[in-house]
This record gives structure tokens, sequence and C-alpha cells, in this order.
């Protein structure tokens, strides 16, 4: 045990001497229950935004259906690999040095931690970004946001949070045993080299900016759709903006709550490690935290679906006796009709014609 800079022996030296403690078989007991739920959870949204992406085959809701299923699938995948990893540490009684003297498995488990970690951030900063400008840019959206460019920006997210990953490794660092001895990921205690404080704070700033990027452009196309709404006397061809703007607040939400503590942990550690005072049961809390993200994303949209608010809008109106919520809002319209509104809306041809109403009703 003298070589202890040797890959396969990384991080062993947490093992002696730890005060996180997790109990078995509850801890067996709830990784196995998270990670049905969430393969459960998430296979069920793939069902319903497939069919969705059926249904509707307009350009401007398909790229938008095509980032929402690639994120649930992520999650999928993340409960999928992630979650066996965790339920075979815990059934193992978290013997790393039986089952991990050459280190593969902790730089397989930190390596997926990562990557399941900063996609699905990721990708709801691309679905922000794309609502954003089909609500703002709708011509441009139409013509430019074909489902060739979609999949060239999923390619493009997927190959950058691989590259994070793969960081430490392609650079000769080895993923770290954490105390609770049940995850592995970047070098959480006595962190002193400038390398490892990098990869923690490349981790929190990255995550944190695709938070700040979802809410931002959410802000912009709730703000144009309420703008829209006021001005404009249609009351079709904007309902599926409606629908998707929810799902991405919702979505948003979910995010920054569950995410920010990890993140800001991380970044705590990170900027000064020596007088940070996160303990391993803040740090085992907050990524349990992180962990519920991959849960209820895919609940935003089994229960956020035009059907199912339409008949809770009922059930509230029955209940209250009032009319809350305006029912066109979420007719159900076609894309044409959206891209005609907003496309009369941005033309010069428009404005001048409405400039020569009132000259018309004075001649009459």
């Amino acid at each position: 045990m003298n070589g202890s800079k040797s890959p396969g022996l990384a991080g062993f030296g947490i093992l002696k001497n730890t005060t996180c403690h997790t109990e078995k078989k509850i801890s067996v007991f709830f990784s196995i229950i998270f990670m049905t739920v969430g393969i459960l959870s998430n296979s069920l949204a793939i069902v319903i935004l497939m069919k969705a992406y059926q249904r509707f085959r307009q350009k401007s809701k398909a790229s938008f259906l095509l980032l929402a299923s690639s994120l649930v699938v992520t999650d999928l995948f993340g409960h999928l690999i992630n979650g066996a990893i965790a339920v075979f540490v815990y059934a193992s009684d978290k013997d790393w040095i039986r089952f991990n003297q050459s280190n593969i498995l902790c730089s397989v488990f930190g390596i997926c931690m990562v990557f399941f970690g900063l996609c699905p951030l990721f990708l709801g900063s691309v679905m922000a970004v794309e609502r954003c400008i089909g609500v703002t840019k709708p011509i441009f959206h139409s013509t430019k946001m074909t489902s060739k460019h979609v999949k060239m920006m999923l390619t493009m997210v997927c190959l950058f949070a691989v590259l994070i990953a793969l960081l430490p490794i392609l650079r000769f660092r080895a993923y770290q045993i954490q105390a609770s001895r049940t995850w592995c990921f970047y070098k959480t205690e006595h962190v002193e080299d400038w390398e490892d404080r990098f990869y923690l704070l490349l981790f929190s700033c990255l995550g944190l900016l695709a938070l700040a990027i979802s809410f931002l452009c959410n802000a912009v196309t709730g703000i144009t759709l309420l703008r829209v709404k006021f001005k404009s006397q249609q009351r079709q061809g904007r309902s599926h903006h409606f629908e998707m703007i929810i799902q991405l607040l919702a979505i948003m939400c979910v995010s920054c709550i569950c995410w920010s503590p990890f993140l800001v942990t991380m970044a705590r550690i990170g900027i000064n490690e020596s007088r940070s005072k996160e303990t391993c049961e803040t740090i085992l809390f907050a990524l349990r935290m992180a962990t519920w993200n991959q849960i209820l994303d895919p609940w935003v949209y089994i229960l956020l679906r035009k059907a199912v608010l339409k008949n809770l809008y009922k059930i509230t109106r029955g209940c209250c006796g009032v009319h809350i919520i305006n029912l066109h809002m979420w007719e159900l319209s076609s894309i044409k009709n959206s891209l005609k509104v907003a496309a009369i809306s941005e033309s010069p041809v428009s404005s001048k014609q409405i400039n020569l109403q009132p000259l018309s009703s004075m001649g009459q």
C-alpha cells in the first residue's frame, strides 16, 4: 500500500478513516426503489413523447419533442447505469479494495456521475434556447432549426459532456472514492492541487451556467408570449407554445431545486477546501437531491400535458365555480397558424395596414 499514487489504489486511503456511515439494508432498499421508480417514470415519459412526436410532425414542436426525448433517455440511462453500480456497491458491503483493485469500476462510476449530471443540465438549457428562438424568431426557426440541425446540437452536447467526464482520465487523474464509500467523483477531501480544484469548479460552473441560461431564455420566452397574448386578437396558434413553456419552467424549477445544493457545495470545496465546512453527510444529502432530478424530470411530461391540464382545469372550474383560465389557450392548433400570426406581426406590411385602419375609419 505504499504506492498510494498508483491508479489501482486511488482513494483507498479514505476507506480507513471515515465518519460517514450509511445503513446497508436501508441504503440498498432505497437505491433499488429509486432506480426502479426512475426507470419506470422515464420509460413512461419516453412512450408519451414518442407518441406525441408521431402525432405532431410540425417542425417547431418536433424539434422540442426530439430534445425532450433525448433528455428523458439520458435520465433513463443515468438511472440504469449509476443505479446498478450503486446497488452493487451497497450489496458488496462497500468493500472497494476487494472488487476495485484496478480502479476500473470507480473510474466508470465517476465518468457516469459527471456525464449523466451535466448532460441533462445542458439539454435543459438547449431546450430553453430552442423555445426562445421558436417564439421570438419563428421564421428563422422554421427555416433553420431543422431535424438535422437539432441532431447535430444533440451530438455536440453529448460529446462536450463526455469530454468533461473524461478530462481527469486524459490527464491521468483517477476518480476518487468518496468518504461515504458509496460513489466516485472528483477529489473532494484534502484538495490541494490546482487541477483538483479546477475539475470541481469546472463541473459546478458549467452546471450553474446551464441553469442561468435556462432561466434567462425561459424568462424571455414567457414575456414574449404574454405580450403577444395581450396585443394580438388571435386566440389560436400559440397553445402549443404555452404548453411547452410550462413544461420548460417546471424542468428549470426542478433542476434548480435539485442541483443547486450539489453544485454550490462542489464550488465551495473547489474555491476554499481548507476552510470549507461541508461534511460527508452534507455532500451525500446534496447528491441525493440531485438524484431526484432524474426522477422528477419525466413527470413533467407525464403530468403537464395538454390533456391533463385541461382535465385539471375542468375539475378546478367545477369545484371553484369561477372562470380561472382561458380555455382557448389550450386549444389544439396547427403550427401553420402560429407561424402565420407571427409572420404577420413581424412583417412591415402589417404595421402599414394597422396605420391605415384609422384613416379608413375616418373616411367612412
